[in-house]
C-alpha cells in the first residue's frame, strides 16, 4: 500500500538573523520532518530544529535539493525547502514548482504545497540604507548560469532607461567578475555618475557592511556574492550618510506645510495629476506642415532684426522642414503635463547647427484637459526679451488676467516670470502672450538663454548674438538645465562667468567660460577656455558645444560634470580648478 502524499513547505527565512524570520516560518520548520537547503543556508538556521533530518548540498546543487524534496514529499513525509530571503524571489520555490510541473502535478490530488514568504534582500538592504526603494524599483540578477548574459544586458539597459530603482542580485563572484563592470557602463550612459548607490553585504548577519558610494565610484568597493547592490534613480539623494528616493510626484504633497493643499480624496484626481494618461488623452496631434513656419516665424519676431536675418540665412534654418513643429508639439505636451519635456524630445540637428526652436509651443492643435471638465495645469516661463528686463503694464496687467484667482504668477532670478495656470487651450494662452510681445519658454531640463540689459541698452553691441542664441538654442531639450549667459562688456556684473556657459563681450571680441556652478559647497566660476573670439563664430561655436553636450551628455549630468567628465568639448580642454586653501583665522593677536 503506498503512503499517502505528505507536504512540501518552500520556506523563506528572511536575511538569517532570528528577529526577521516570521512566525509561520518558525511553524513551518517546526512541523517539518525534513529540512533540505544549501550548507550555509542550513547553518543559519540550526538553532531552530528540533531533531529533524537535514539534506544538505552544494550551492550550485537546486535541481537535485528541489527532486529529493519532492520525491520525499511523495512518501508521505513534510518536507522543508529553505531559501535565504524570500523563497519566490531567486529562491527555490519556482525550480520546486517546475520538477512536479514535469511530473505532471495536479493540485487537487498531488503534493500539498505551502510557499511561505520571507523578507528579501532588496526590503532588507534597503532599510539599513534608508530609503531607497520608495518608487518605482526592479530586481536583476546578474548571475548567467541560468540566464544568457544578452538577456541580461538588455533587462539593465531597459530598466537604465526608464528610471527604475535598481536592485542587483549576484552582482560579482570568483569567476563571474566582468559582469559588474559591464552593468556599471551602462547606466553611466543613462545615469549622472554621482547617482547614489547602496551596497549592503551580509545584512542582518554576524559580518554585515553597509556602504553608501556613487555609480562611478560603486566598482572601487568590495562587492561579491553577498552583496545587494541598490541604484537610486533620478531623484535618489543621500542625506546625512542615507539613501532616500522620494515617494511622489510634483504636487502631490507638500513638506512645508500642516495642512496638505491636495486632500486624500482629491489626489487622485485627473487634474491633480497633470502627467497622467487621462489628462493627456484628449490632447490632439501636432499639425504638420506649415505650422513649422509660422511657429519659427513667432518667435524669429520677438527677435531683433539682425539676429533674424542671421537665422534665416543659415543652412539649418533653411533645411529644418517640418523639424520645429514636431519639437514645438513634444514641448507642449510636457508644458500642458507640468513635468519635464518628453524623453524623446530633441533639437533637430542639421550637421552640428541646429534648427530654428519653436520655443517649445505654439505649433500644436488640441486641448489639455483635466478630469469632470476641468483644466489641467499649464506651465511656461515668460520674459520680455533676452536683454529687455522692462515689462510693460499691459504685459503686466494680461499676465495678472490669465492667472486669475486658481493660477500663479512666480518671479525668478533669471529675470523671468514662471506662469502656472489651469489651462484648456494652451495654444491660445501662448497667442495672447506673444501678441504682447512677450518670449514664451518651456521650463524643466531646456538650454535657458540670459543676458544682461546691456546697461540699459546703452552697450548694445552683443545683443544680436544674444538674441540669435536664444531664436536658435533657447528651449531646446538638454540633459539638466542649462544656462547659456551673456555679458555686454567686460564688467560681467551680470555674472555669466558663473554660469554653464558664459560669453562676455570685449571690444574686438568674446571671451568664452565653460563649467560653472554658481550654488553648492564646491561652487566655482567657469573654467575661461578662449578670449577674443570674433563676432561671426561665436554662435557657431557655441552651437557645437551644446550640440556635443545633447550627444554624449548622461540624463540629468550637469554640464559641468560633463565638462570634467568627457575632459575636450568642442576643441576646449577640461582643467581642473586649483585647490582651495583653508585658512584658520588668528584671533586674540
Amino acid at each position: 500500500m503506498m503512503s499517502p502524499l505528505g507536504k512540501l513547505l518552500v520556506i523563506g527565512f528572511g536575511p538569517g538573523d532570528m528577529e526577521h524570520i516570521t512566525k509561520r516560518a518558525l511553524d513551518a520548520l517546526s512541523e517539518s520532518e525534513v529540512i533540505i537547503g544549501y550548507n550555509t543556508y542550513v547553518d543559519l538556521i540550526r538553532p531552530l530544529l528540533n531533531g529533524q533530518e537535514i539534506v544538505r548540498t552544494g550551492m550550485t546543487e537546486e535541481v537535485s535539493r528541489a527532486q529529493e524534496a519532492v520525491r520525499q514529499a511523495e512518501m508521505g513525509k513534510k518536507v522543508a525547502v529553505i531559501s535565504s530571503g524570500d523563497a519566490g524571489v531567486y529562491g527555490m520555490a519556482g525550480l520546486v514548482y517546475e520538477v512536479l510541473m514535469q511530473k505532471g502535478w495536479r493540485r487537487e490530488d498531488g503534493v500539498e504545497v505551502e510557499v511561505v514568504p520571507g523578507i528579501s534582500a532588496i526590503q532588507s538592504c534597503a532599510s539599513l540604507l534608508g530609503a531607497p526603494v520608495m518608487h518605482d524599483a526592479c530586481t536583476i540578477s546578474l548571475s548567467d548560469h541560468l540566464t544568457p548574459w544578452e538577456t541580461i544586458v538588455k533587462r539593465v539597459e531597459a530598466a537604465a532607461s526608464a528610471d527604475f530603482v535598481i536592485a542587483l542580485y549576484n552582482p560579482r563572484s570568483g569567476r563571474r567578475t566582468r559582469q559588474i563592470v559591464e552593468t556599471q557602463s551602462i547606466l553611466l550612459r543613462y545615469r549622472d555618475p554621482q547617482t547614489p548607490v547602496g551596497l549592503v553585504k551580509s545584512a542582518y548577519r554576524e559580518r554585515q557592511q553597509v556602504i553608501v558610494t556613487t555609480l562611478e565610484d560603486m566598482l572601487n568597493h568590495d562587492i561579491g556574492m553577498l552583496t545587494t547592490v541598490i541604484i537610486g534613480n533620478s531623484s535618489t539623494m543621500v542625506y546625512d550618510g542615507l539613501i532616500v528616493t522620494p515617494r511622489g510626484y510634483q504636487r502631490k504633497y507638500t513638506l512645508d506645510a500642516t495642512e496638505q493643499a491636495l486632500k486624500p480624496h482629491q489626489r487622485l484626481r485627473t487634474e491633480a495629476e497633470p502627467w497622467s494618461l487621462g489628462a493627456q488623452a484628449g490632447a490632439a496631434p501636432a499639425v504638420p506642415g506649415p505650422s513649422a513656419s509660422v511657429a519659427a516665424t513667432a518667435v524669429a519676431a520677438q527677435a531683433r532684426p539682425q539676429a533674424v536675418a542671421a537665422v534665416q540665412g543659415s543652412p539649418s534654418a533653411a533645411q529644418a522642414g517640418s523639424a520645429p513643429a514636431s519639437l514645438a508639439a513634444e514641448a507642449l505636451s510636457r508644458l500642458a503635463a507640468g513635468g519635464r519635456l518628453p524623453d524623446d524630445a530633441s533639437a533637430r540637428w542639421s550637421g552640428q547647427t541646429p534648427a530654428v526652436s519653436a520655443s517649445g509651443v505654439g505649433a500644436a492643435a488640441g486641448t489639455a484637459t483635466g478630469g469632470f471638465g476641468k483644466p489641467a495645469l499649464f506651465e511656461v516661463g515668460v520674459s520680455p526679451g533676452v536683454g529687455n528686463k522692462k515689462f510693460t503694464a499691459r504685459q503686466m496687467a494680461l499676465l495678472a488676467e490669465i492667472a486669475g484667482e486658481d493660477g500663479e504668477v512666480e518671479y525668478t532670478p533669471d529675470h523671468q516670470i514662471v506662469l502656472r495656470v489651469p489651462c484648456a487651450d494652451p495654444e491660445e494662452l501662448v497667442g495672447r502672450l506673444r501678441d504682447e510681445r512677450l518670449i514664451v519658454m518651456p521650463i524643466g531640463d531646456v538650454f535657458k538663454v540670459k543676458a544682461c540689459d546691456f546697461c540699459n541698452m546703452e552697450k548694445d553691441d552683443a545683443v544680436p548674438v544674444a538674441e540669435h542664441l536664444q531664436v536658435v538654442l533657447g528651449g531646446l531639450q538638454a540633459p539638466k538645465e542649462t544656462s547659456i549667459a551673456l555679458n555686454g562688456c567686460g564688467m560681467a556684473c551680470y555674472g555669466a562667468v558663473l554660469e554653464d556657459i558664459g560669453i562676455v563681450y570685449r571690444k574686438g571680441g568674446y571671451d568664452l567660460f565653460l563649467g560653472g556652478k554658481k550654488f553648492g559647497r564646491n561652487a566655482h566660476a567657469a573654467q575661461p577656455v578662449a578670449e577674443g573670439i570674433p563676432g561671426e563664430q561665436i554662435t557657431d561655436i557655441v552651437e557645437h558645444i551644446i550640440a556635443e553636450y545633447k550627444e554624449k551628455g548622461h540624463p540629468n549630468e550637469r554640464f559641468h560634470k560633463f565638462f570634467k567628465r568627457v575632459g575636450v568639448v568642442a576643441g576646449f580642454r577640461h582643467e581642473d580648478a586649483p585647490a582651495t586653501v583653508e585658512v584658520n583665522a588668528v584671533c586674540g593677536d
